[in-house]
């Protein structure tokens, strides 16, 4: 059964989608937002994206979607009519449907794109010697085929590095999304558990080339 994450703030077309693509088969997360988006990301086959949408708008979404998953297919549904609105959407969601639309025209348009996207296993991405698949977080060295097994911690922040790839974290950041708390200068919690880290996926953790120092800054996780 595939999975769609389907951002609609509009409550009676929301309950509409949902209740017609479930009709079909799929299984179906309705968010009226994109708050809570990002877990749910992870495990969506497609998503639908309205582009008015409260706090964060369909578009800034969309983009940081396809940042953390390149491999999903995003439909964008809009109300707007303006080409030069279609043409912002299309520089990251694969189609584009205006309001109203009829059921059976999503329909036919996700099965295209998740026939497209079939042929690659959007679960799995590989960082330089490392295979990870996301769905069941689970971290193989390609290179001796073994599994790397992980503390709480370490999981956790591996895991979040993984969510922003590329991207420059604060130890600020980092500290707040792993720990919960306010991170206090001078305070080597997070290094230790950095240098640990990086003694389990790194080739050589005195050389780290997946976990690069931004100095002064924090960290970045680089693919």
């Amino acid at each position: 059964m595939k999975h769609i994450m389907y951002i609609e703030d509009e409550v009676d077309i929301g309950k509409w989608g949902k209740e017609e693509l479930e009709k079909q088969g799929y299984r179906v997360t309705w968010l009226l937002s994109g708050e809570g988006s990002g877990d749910i990301l992870e495990t969506a086959d497609c998503v639908l994206l309205d582009a008015m949408l409260p706090v964060l708008d369909g578009f800034t979404l969309g983009q940081r979607f396809k940042r953390e998953q390149p491999d999903i297919p995003i439909i964008m549904l809009t109300a707007r009519t303006m080409l030069d609105d279609k043409l912002h959407g299309l520089t990251f969601a694969d189609d584009y449907i205006t309001k109203p639309f009829h059921p059976k025209e999503l329909v036919a348009r996700i099965e295209v794109l998740l026939r497209r996207y079939d042929k690659v296993d959007k679960n799995v991405q590989h960082i330089q010697h490392l295979r990870v698949n996301m769905k069941e977080q689970r971290i193989i060295r390609t290179d001796t085929e073994e599994e790397v097994v992980l503390s709480g911690k370490q999981h956790h922040l591996f895991f979040f590095f993984m969510r922003h790839l590329n991207q420059t974290l604060t130890k600020e950041q980092l500290f707040e999304a792993i720990w919960k708390l306010d991170y206090i200068e001078g305070d080597k919690t997070l290094m230790v558990h950095i240098r640990y880290l990086r003694e389990k996926i790194e080739r050589n953790p005195s050389e780290p080339t997946i976990i690069e120092t931004i100095r002064g800054i924090g960290y970045r996780f680089k693919s």
